[in-house]
């Protein structure tokens, strides 16, 4: 009695878990797929499309072969039986028969090879990319190295988003979003109407980048370098999945990729590069002269060459920076505060754009430079401790 209890009890546990995992599924996933969608993810590439319409073609050609052949049987047998009196004829080969047949399925192959062929063509031709990502499979995440193109010398790692992972610890799904378990903390981010290649390989073992809408799968590979391409048709939040099983976390490697206009993807490289630059710049950091005067170099070029020239000379009302009281002053916290406010009613304008490590090198250049020879260092810390004044 007592085992059959423990049974019952099993069971509805069991029945409970179900209920429960199933509930988070009733949603459709922004980008596809829906509830209750019987096709392939909704096609976003014109290769996704083209996919879509192979898929069909040969689904209804094997359709009608099946149902014409065993129709063809199915009413030879019950025409011809026995039981109506049928006698076998007694017939040899027939040459008409024999031609038919084996034109027929040739003809048919070839239809089917001919698109399929050319689909496949253009999934493998990578040339003349606008974007260019290497995606690296890690246990279990995916790193992104932006190679060429408007994004260049970008990188990240993409991870399954800590709250996704800690709605599956707990086992209570019955409130997931639609998105469960896609959700990363850093997606790909690619524009829209652009050809992006994708160049995979991986650090551990074999993995898999697949996203279904794009109409792509490429194994990534350890010591080998693999690719593929796509270029989205629409703005969205389209996803995918490792799609080779990796190891015991491989259900927690999705893949998200974000496509932007061109305009929204032009401020994602911007923003993502002065992000880059903060975390390579330590303000804390403590340079030599040599290191900042060359950056400084850099920097004024980019920057302040414009106005006051690269000789430092000024001209008309720009004031020259070779020979300037304020650089030349041993007191360096005045030509910060030049820097960071501005001065002049905005005729120099104010420069807190820039990284603290820029400024203290801009500002040991110009004190190092021309007829400016101050021996005079502007470390990071000392710009950041007068940002707030």
């Amino acid at each position: 009695m007592k085992s059959i209890s423990n049974k019952l009890a099993s069971l509805l546990l069991s029945a409970g878990v179900w209920v429960a995992t199933s509930a988070h599924a009733v949603q459709d996933l922004p980008g596809g797929p829906a509830v209750n969608q019987l096709n392939l993810a909704p096609p976003v590439t014109k290769i996704a499309q083209e996919q879509h319409f192979l898929h069909w073609m040969m689904l209804i050609i094997c359709t009608v072969i099946f149902i014409a052949v065993f129709s063809v049987m199915f009413y030879s047998i019950w025409k011809h039986r026995k039981s109506k009196g049928a006698k076998p004829a007694n017939f040899h080969e027939s040459v008409t028969v024999e031609v038919i047949w084996t034109i027929v399925p040739f003809v048919i192959v070839i239809l089917m090879a001919l698109p399929a062929t050319k689909v496949l063509v253009a999934q493998k031709d990578t040339t003349n990319a606008d974007l260019t990502i290497k995606a690296t499979g890690y246990q279990w995440k995916w790193g992104y190295d932006y190679i060429n193109g408007e994004g260049e010398g970008l990188a990240f790692i993409s991870t399954l988003d800590s709250s996704h992972r800690a709605i599956s610890d707990s086992g209570n799904v019955s409130e997931a979003p639609a998105n469960y378990l896609l959700k990363v903390d850093h997606p790909m981010v690619v524009p829209v109407g652009k050809k992006v290649r994708i160049i995979t390989t991986a650090n551990d073992v074999i993995h898999a980048f697949m996203v279904p809408a794009f109409g792509i799968k490429q194994d990534a590979i350890p010591g080998f370098v693999r690719d593929t391409w796509f270029r989205a048709e629409k703005v969205g939040d389209y996803y995918g999945q490792c799609a080779e099983l990796c190891g015991k976390e491989h259900a927690y490697m999705p893949i998200h990729v974000k496509v932007l206009s061109a305009e929204d993807y032009t401020a994602w490289v911007a923003a993502q590069k002065k992000l880059a630059a903060a975390k390579q710049d330590d303000p804390s950091k403590v340079w030599t002269l040599e290191d900042l005067v060359k950056r400084g170099e850099k920097v004024y070029a980019a920057n302040c060459a414009a106005c006051h020239q690269a000789n430092g000379k000024g001209a008309g009302p720009i004031k020259p920076v070779d020979g300037a009281a304020v650089v030349l002053d041993a007191d360096k916290t005045k030509q910060i505060a030049v820097l960071l406010n501005g001065q002049n009613n905005g005729a120099m304008p104010a420069w807190k754009q820039l990284s603290d490590t820029d400024l203290a090198a801009v500002i040991s250049y110009t004190k190092n430079n021309w007829s400016n020879r101050t021996g005079q260092l502007v470390q990071p810390a000392e710009v950041l401790a007068q940002r707030g004044k």
